[in-house]
C-alpha cells in the first residue's frame, strides 16, 4: 500500500474528544487510509511529516467571518490557513453576495464590516456570474479556494435583493406577498443546495454605507414578526441553524430570540447568538448566558451562544472603530464620510457636550464601556502621548475631560492616532468557565473584516494555549482532547458539516501543532498587505513557529513556517454542503480550479 502522505509519531486527536495517542497517519487520495502504532511503509511517498512531540489534529473550523468578499478576489483565504482552520463559514450576521447586486453589496458591508466600499462593489461586479445558490457553489468552486468554506444565506442579502435597498430599509415597508414568496423560495433553495442555515441580525449599530441609504441599519432589523417566523419555519422542517446578533438594547428581542429554539409542538429551531460574553460594561451579564442557554435546552430547545474564546481586544484609527456606533455622537462622527465636515463637526462644543453626556450616561445596555481611561494610545505624531490612555492625557493637560482629550487628538492627528481597548473577555478565570459551557460555541472571529480593527485568526490556538499552560502548572480545567473536540468536531456536528474529525475513512484536513510554541508569540501583533484591497494594511497574527504543518484535502498548504506553492493556484477546498458527505477533492479538480 502506498501513500500520498505519511505523518509520523505525532500526538493523534480525531476530533470526537476520545484518549490522544501517539500514532502514524497515512494519507492517499485525499482521505485518511491509517491510523497505526506501527511504521508505515514510505516506499513512494513523496512527502514524510516527521510529527515527533507535536499534536496531530483536524483542521480547525472557523464558524464565524465575513470572508464573503475577500473569497471573490483572494479565494486563498490563507490568513486562516496559516492558522490550523481548513474549514470557513461565509455569509454571517445576515450578510452574503448570493443574491445582492454590486453597488448594494458595497453598502452592506462596506461600513458594517469596515471593509473598503469601492473593492466590495468591485469584487463583486468583477466576479459576479451567478444568479442562485448552486450557480454561487459553482462560481467558489471555480476558484483556487484554500479552505473548505460552508455558508449561511444572508437574511439582508434576501431582503435587499427582492425589496431594493431604500424599501429594505424602511420602517413603514413591509414586503409584498410576492417579495416575501421569493425570500422563502430563495432560502428553500439554499437549503436545498446544502447552505448551513440563514443569518439574520437585530443589531442596531450595524450601519449602511453609501449615499442613499447611509446609517441606516441592516435590512434584516426592519423585519417584522410575520416575515421573521415564516422564514424560521423553513429552517424549522429542514433542522438547519438561525444564526444572529440580538438587539441588545432590547430584552423582549433577547427573550424571544432565546425562546424561539424551543420546540415544544414543532420541530425546535437550532440557534446560534453572538455574544461579547464577559463584557467590561456589564461584569454581571455573564451569569445569564450560560444558565439561560441551559434551561432553553433542557425544555427541549437546541441553542448555543458564540463567544470568541479570547480576550476581545479592538484597535482603530482616530473615530474609526464600529462600538461608536452604538451611541448617538459616535454614530453622528461616522456618518460623515468627508473629513472637513467631520472635524468640523468635533470641534463643535454642542456636539462636545453631547458626545460627554452619553460618554457618562450609565443608562442602557452597551457593548463597549465607554471608559477612556481603559484606552491606550498605542501610535501617534505626537511621540510624548504613546503609552497613555486618553483619560491620563487629559489630566496632563490640565485636567481636560477624557472626551475632549480624545477628540482633541483624533483632530490633530486623524487616522495617525491608533489607540487599543479590551471591551470583553479579560478575566481568564471567567473564560476557563465558559469553555466547559454546553451552550456556548467558540466562533465569533469575525476573520475577512475589520482589519485595521482586530485579529482573531489564530483565537483556536489561543484557546489550546490556553488550556496547555493550565495543564502544565497542574491546574487543568479541562483536557485537550476536549478542547480540540470543542474547536473541531462539536462544532461540524452541530452545523452538520463534514470535517473537524480525523479518522479512518476522513477527509484529510491536518493540523500539525507544536505544543512548545504554544507560547506569547500568538500574541504579537503584526500587519500584512492585503492586495485585493488596493495594498490596505491589515492586523494579522504571526505564529509559524507553532504550526508546523497545514493539509487541506490531503495537499499541504503551509509547511515550516510557510505556505506552499499550492496556495493560491490550485484548489485544495471545497464547498461543504450541509447533511452531506463530502468527497475528497481529487488532484484533477484542484488543476481545473486554477488561476489562469
Amino acid at each position: 500500500m502506498s501513500y500520498d502522505t505519511i505523518i509520523r509519531n505525532g500526538r493523534w486527536f480525531d476530533g470526537t474528544g476520545a484518549p490522544s495517542a501517539v500514532r502514524n497517519l497515512g494519507i492517499r487520495d485525499g482521505r485518511v487510509v491509517a491510523v497505526s502504532t506501527d511504521d508505515l511503509d514510505a516506499t513512494d511517498c513523496p512527502q514524510v511529516i516527521d510529527a515527533t512531540g507535536k499534536w496531530v489534529l483536524p483542521g480547525m473550523l472557523d464558524i464565524h467571518t465575513h470572508y464573503d468578499v475577500e473569497v471573490l478576489n483572494g479565494p486563498a483565504l490563507a490568513e486562516s490557513l496559516r492558522h490550523g482552520v481548513t474549514t470557513v463559514m461565509l455569509g454571517s450576521c445576515s450578510l452574503s453576495t448570493v443574491h445582492v447586486d454590486a453597488t448594494d453589496a458595497g453598502d452592506i458591508f462596506g461600513r458594517v464590516e469596515a471593509i473598503p466600499r469601492e473593492h466590495v462593489i468591485g469584487a463583486v461586479e468583477q466576479h459576479k456570474t451567478w444568479s442562485n445558490c448552486e450557480e454561487y457553489i459553482e462560481a467558489l468552486e471555480s476558484r483556487p479556494l484554500g479552505p473548505n468554506v460552508a455558508a449561511f444565506i444572508g437574511h439582508s442579502d434576501m431582503r435587499a435583493a427582492v425589496m431594493g435597498l431604500d424599501r429594505a430599509t424602511r420602517k413603514d415597508v413591509r414586503p409584498t406577498k410576492g417579495e416575501q414568496a421569493q425570500m422563502e423560495r430563495w432560502l428553500a433553495e439554499a437549503l436545498k443546495a446544502g447552505f448551513v442555515g440563514m443569518s439574520s441580525q437585530q443589531l442596531l449599530f450595524d450601519k449602511l454605507d453609501g449615499d442613499v441609504c447611509r446609517s441606516r441599519t441592516l435590512p434584516s432589523t426592519y423585519a417584522k414578526p410575520r416575515e421573521l417566523r415564516r422564514l424560521k419555519s423553513l429552517l424549522r422542517r429542514a433542522g438547519r441553524v438561525l444564526q444572529s446578533g440580538p438587539d441588545i438594547q432590547n430584552p423582549l428581542n433577547l427573550g424571544s430570540q432565546l425562546a424561539q429554539s424551543l420546540g415544544i409542538v414543532r420541530n425546535p429551531l437550532k440557534t446560534s447568538l453572538l455574544s461579547a460574553a464577559d463584557v467590561k460594561s456589564n461584569p454581571y451579564s455573564i451569569h445569564a448566558l450560560g444558565p439561560a442557554a441551559r434551561l432553553v435546552n433542557k425544555l427541549g430547545g437546541n441553542f448555543r451562544w458564540q463567544h470568541l474564546p479570547v480576550p476581545f481586544e479592538v484597535y482603530a484609527d482616530g473615530i474609526d472603530l464600529v462600538v461608536f456606533e452604538e451611541f448617538g455622537a459616535g454614530a453622528a462622527a461616522l456618518h460623515m464620510r468627508d473629513e472637513v465636515e467631520r472635524n468640523e463637526l468635533m470641534r463643535d462644543e454642542a456636539y462636545r457636550r453631547r458626545f460627554r453626556k452619553e460618554y457618562e450616561s450609565k443608562l442602557g445596555i452597551r457593548v463597549w464601556q465607554r471608559d477612556f481611561f481603559d484606552a491606550e494610545i498605542v501610535a501617534c505624531p505626537d511621540a510624548s502621548v504613546v503609552g497613555k490612555s486618553f483619560g491620563e492625557v487629559g489630566r496632563d493637560r490640565g485636567g481636560l475631560h477624557p472626551v475632549d482629550a480624545f477628540l482633541d487628538l483624533v483632530l490633530d492627528h486623524g487616522r495617525a492616532l491608533r489607540w487599543r481597548t479590551t471591551i470583553s473577555n479579560h478575566r481568564p478565570d471567567v473564560l476557563r468557565k465558559l469553555a466547559h459551557d454546553t451552550g456556548i460555541q467558540m466562533g465569533f472571529s469575525d476573520a475577512g473584516a475589520h482589519l485595521r480593527n482586530m485579529t482573531f485568526y489564530n483565537m483556536g490556538l489561543r484557546f489550546l494555549r490556553h488550556v496547555h499552560d493550565a495543564e502544565k502548572t497542574g491546574r487543568p480545567f479541562m483536557t485537550i482532547e476536549h478542547a480540540v473536540h470543542r474547536i473541531t468536531g462539536e462544532l461540524a456536528d452541530w452545523y452538520r458539516i463534514d470535517a473537524g474529525h480525523l479518522r479512518i475513512g476522513d477527509r484529510a484536513d491536518v493540523v500539525v501543532v507544536d505544543p512548545a510554541h504554544l507560547d506569547d508569540s500568538l500574541d504579537r501583533y503584526a500587519e500584512s498587505e492585503v492586495d485585493q484591497y488596493g495594498g490596505l494594511s491589515r492586523m494579522v497574527n504571526r505564529n509559524d513557529d507553532t504550526v508546523t504543518a497545514v493539509l487541506v484535502s490531503g495537499r499541504a498548504v503551509f509547511l515550516d513556517g510557510q505556505l506552499t506553492d499550492l496556495v493560491g493556484n490550485r484548489r485544495t477546498g471545497r464547498f461543504l454542503r450541509a447533511a452531506h458527505k463530502a468527497p475528497a477533492l481529487s488532484r484533477q479538480e484542484g488543476e481545473l480550479a486554477s488561476v489562469s
